[in-house]
């Protein structure tokens, strides 16, 4: 019964370091996917923006729909009170120094990203520069709210006498009709 019970332990053994190697392999798989191996060959720009909506720190960067990098680090600036971003971009794609960066969502329910639309200038960022041509989030509820519920414009001319309340009928007094 001893030798029964051993073999068990070691088909389980090997079966657990199936299922280790399995969840490593699969682990190695998605940091090279989302590009979660680090900072290597990155640099790092800043932009202010007036307002960071939901743009939180590890959302993509993107040009032309394609990942480019990721934010690493949000602040307010105590004096100015913008959001100040701190952008990794990745080393093999060079940005033009005046390109403009502009916080966007990715659907009307999805997380936002920025999105660098590239300028013409021959120079490009260099790690430490910032990109100063920038776009703030918009308020798509907002919006929304302001196009259901308009608060200025053209309101109903209002007339000089008091409204008269519209006459409510007695039902004792009112006429029944006879057929």
């Amino acid at each position: 019964m001893s030798g029964q019970s051993g073999r068990n332990q070691w088909g389980e053994t090997v079966l657990g370091a199936g299922v280790l190697a399995l969840a490593l392999g699969f682990m190695g798989w998605t940091m090279g996917v989302t590009g979660g191996g680090g900072s290597h060959g990155q640099y790092k720009v800043t932009a202010r923006f007036g307002d960071a909506g939901a743009l939180q720190a590890g959302a993509k960067i993107t040009i032309s729909g394609v990942k480019i990098g990721q934010v690493a680090k949000i602040a307010i600036d105590p004096k100015t009170f913008m959001a100040v971003t701190e952008l990794a971009l990745n080393s093999d794609v060079a940005v033009p120094s005046d390109s403009t960066a502009k916080i966007t969502s990715d659907g009307l329910l999805g997380g936002a990203h920025v999105a660098i639309s590239p300028g013409g200038a021959a120079d490009n960022l260099k790690a430490g520069s910032e990109i100063t041509n920038t776009q703030g989030a918009v308020d798509l509820f907002g919006l929304i709210g302001q196009f259901i519920r308009p608060q200025g414009g053209a309101a109903p001319a209002a007339s000089s006498a008091a409204p008269v309340p519209a006459a409510t009928p007695n039902p004792a007094t009112a006429a029944v009709p006879t057929y």
